[in-house]
């Protein structure tokens, strides 16, 4: 468990220290007091731009009058087994684009942190996920499985880079510097044997989370029956191996150059794929549902992707195995907003019986009634705790 967290030049701290206690963590405070900073910083321990999706200069505090945020640092302990681990990161100048990770002390690779956190979180943009752009549901979807496989971060990003090295060539060409057709052909290569592991990696997981969200048929969350769409994912579903999911890739991408030359972005590829959602009890897709309806059932998949990460959860047979024994971390961003007062209480007494280590934020520290003498309680307030 994380069991200190600190901030220097990160947003709106100067400087702050918190001490975090086990189990949940209940952070109040008016709007614009720093609560959502601290579940970003948060974030930041796990590969990727964080709950945010920020750049690196935009994390780092501004005086009035300064057009570049500082160099900042977030820092935490990580206390398990008799052991502590330190982890940090930031920036060490002013606008630096790229943030550094260290681990006790040493540069790490950001996908190193998935071996000593898990971090899982919801906020209030998702709280209409499945009526807002694919690519939101896309990216919620792919932090749910890289939670519980860190080589599927690995295999995004590399499909991610190559996608943008073919897309500035193809775009160089449609401005009258031909596109070196040796090198699309490398490119397309990576972006076939990366999509074709990430296509995979998702079609499992999905399985695996349908399972556990099957398992929890006696929760107050409404369940979902989750589909994914793209070529890939479909192929990996039915039981294609890598090679032939690859070549798909790579033979659809070489037929798409001119039209994504001619849009401007890539059309064809697994980065076009969505996560799709059935409300079971209603038989309606979750898009159609109310705001409260669709942070529910986002709700339920959160929680039972973590509560199968705490091991919490038996699952069938078929179903794949746990990867690594890092711990779940769930951050809730304005939890208590669009439940009603059962399934707040659900969520919360379901976040003690796990032992999760949460933190939950909200305006106002009544609206947590239900854990008063069972969570930490912290105010925040003008860069500061209370």
């Amino acid at each position: 468990m994380i069991t200190s967290l600190t901030l220097t030049d990160f947003r709106s701290y100067a400087s702050a220290t918190l001490p975090i206690a086990a189990g949940a963590v209940v952070l109040h405070g008016p709007n614009g007091a720093g609560k959502t900073n601290l579940l970003e910083a948060l974030s930041l321990f796990t590969p990727g731009k964080g709950l945010r999706g920020a750049t690196a200069p935009e994390m780092g505090r501004r005086e009035p009058g300064e057009a570049t945020g500082r160099a900042w640092a977030v820092a935490a302990v990580l206390t398990g087994e008799g052991d502590e681990t330190k982890l940090g990161t930031g920036v060490q100048t002013p606008g630096a684009a790229r943030r550094i990770v260290r681990i006790d002390g040493e540069t790490a690779q950001p996908g190193r942190l998935l071996d000593l956190l898990r971090p899982v979180w919801a906020t209030p943009e998702q709280d209409r996920l499945f009526s807002d752009a694919r690519a939101a549901r896309l990216k919620f979807f792919d932090r749910l499985v890289f939670a519980d496989r860190p080589d599927h971060a690995a295999a995004v990003s590399a499909y991610e880079k190559a996608l943008r090295e073919r897309l500035r060539l193809l775009t160089d060409g449609a401005e009258g510097r031909p596109a070196d057709p040796l090198w699309l052909d490398a490119l397309e290569v990576r972006l076939g044997e990366a999509g074709a592991a990430a296509a995979l990696a998702r079609a499992a997981a999905l399985s695996v989370l349908q399972s556990a969200i099957d398992a929890r048929n006696d929760r107050p969350f409404p369940q979902a029956d989750l589909g994914l769409t793209g070529e890939a994912e479909t192929l990996a579903a039915d039981g294609a191996d890598a090679d032939a999911i690859a070549a798909v890739i790579r033979d659809g991408m070489a037929r798409s150059r001119a039209r994504d030359a001619a849009a401007g972005r890539s059309l064809y590829g697994p980065h076009r794929s969505d996560l799709t959602a059935l409300h079971r009890e209603k038989n309606r897709p979750a898009a159609e549902g109310s705001s409260g309806e669709q942070k529910a059932l986002v709700l339920n998949l959160i929680l039972a992707q973590i509560t199968r990460l705490s091991g919490s959860l038996v699952i069938p047979e078929a179903a794949q195995p746990l990867s690594g024994t890092a711990a779940p971390i769930l951050l809730l961003d304005e939890a208590p907003a669009h439940l009603d007062t059962a399934r707040r209480a659900a969520l919360f007494d379901e976040i003690e019986a796990l032992g999760l280590q949460a933190f939950m934020t909200g305006t106002e520290a009544d609206l947590f009634a239900p854990l008063q003498g069972r969570a930490q309680f912290v105010k925040v307030a003008d860069g500061g705790f209370a």
